[in-house]
Formats: C-alpha cells, structure tokens, sequence
C-alpha cells in the first residue's frame, strides 16, 4: 500500500478501513490460489498431452452433457459479474442466487456426463484417456465446489447486510471466471488433444 492509499484510509471511519483491508487481503490471496491451482492444472495438462502420445492412448467420444455443463457455467459467470455490479439489493440477491444454481447445476450435469462415460464403457481404469477425463473433471468439480463454500458466506452477507456484501461477491465473480477459464481449457484438452496430435506436440509423430 502507498502512501497515498495509508493517508485515505486514516480518514475512513474504523469499520470501512477495516472493510478495506479485508478486501484488499482476500482478493492478493485469491490471486496466489489462482497462480497455484493454474501451475496444478498445467502439471495436469503436460501430463496428458505427454500420456496420449503413447501408443495405448486412444481418442475419447465427449459426452453431449459436456455442452451443457458449460453453458451453465457460463451463465453462473455472468450472473455472478452483473451481482457485482449491482447496486439494488432484491437484484444483487437474485444474481447471486442465479450464479449458485448455475454452478450447482454444473456439478450435477458433470455427474451426469460420467454416468453417460460408465454407459459407453469408459470407465476410470479402462485406458489413458478415459482415467484422464476422470480426474480432470473431479479435480475442476472440486475446486468449484470449494468456490460454492465462498459463494454461500458471500449469500449469508449479502441476506444480512448487502452493504458488506459487495467486495465478496466481486471475489465469488472473479472465481468463477477463472473456473470458466480452466474449464474451458480442460474441454480443449479432452476433445480436441487426441493421440495423434499429442505425438505432433511431443515430438513423436
């Protein structure tokens, strides 16, 4: 923090300095997890592409339940942005609202596309892409399920007391975003990354 920003909040009252700080704090750790979860995700992404190059690897049928979840998620990204933006509290509740259930609804589509994978056969054990897909929806599903335990105290704020309820959700927004962006790269990965382009990249083809 600069000087300049040290002298505007020695002229706040103590509640919205403290406010202040509190935003400040969350949002710089919010940042590192992301830096940390994207080194995760690319350790993950290095790891397929140098896996489906070998020679058990085969190209994997994507669910159309895919299409779906992706809509979701990103309807809940953009419900979750105009909450943040919102300053009447009855549309900032229903954005929010809206945003949750989008992401829920993910999760439970999700499922249902690894309900429609054990269908066809692919199962987590069977080959290199089927044990792939796997643990890269979970680890995705996980780490959204974990922002719902963010979205859900932002909830509680935002029913309480929406005054406080704004740097949270603006938090929740951004999270989600990232969750579109590494998901969005993830449905890349899987469906467009098949074995022959995976030997292109690693040099084997």
């Amino acid at each position: 923090m600069n000087a300049d920003a040290a002298l505007r909040l020695r002229g706040l009252p103590r509640d919205v300095r403290l406010r202040d700080a509190h935003a400040s704090a969350a949002g710089i750790g919010l940042w590192v997890f992301m830096g940390v979860v994207t080194a995760l995700f690319s350790l993950f992404t290095v790891a397929y592409v140098m896996r489906m190059s070998s020679g058990d690897a085969v190209a994997l049928a994507l669910p159309w339940q895919l299409w779906l979840s992706s809509a979701l998620l990103v309807a809940g990204s953009v419900a979750l942005e105009a909450a943040s933006r919102r300053v009447d509290p009855a549309r900032m509740r229903r954005l929010l609202l809206a945003g949750g259930l989008c992401a829920a609804g993910f999760l439970g589509v999700q499922l249902w596309a690894w309900a429609a994978m054990a269908h066809a056969q692919v199962l987590p054990a069977g080959n290199p892409s089927g044990s792939f897909f796997y643990l890269l929806t979970a680890m995705h599903g996980l780490h959204l399920a974990g922002g719902l335990v963010g979205w859900a105290m932002a909830a509680r704020v935002a029913w309480a007391d929406p005054a406080r309820a704004g740097w949270r959700i603006a938090l929740c927004a951004r999270y989600w975003h990232f969750m579109l962006a590494v998901w969005l790269a993830l449905f890349a990965l899987l469906g467009w990354v098949t074995p022959e382009v995976a030997r292109v990249l690693c040099g084997t083809a």
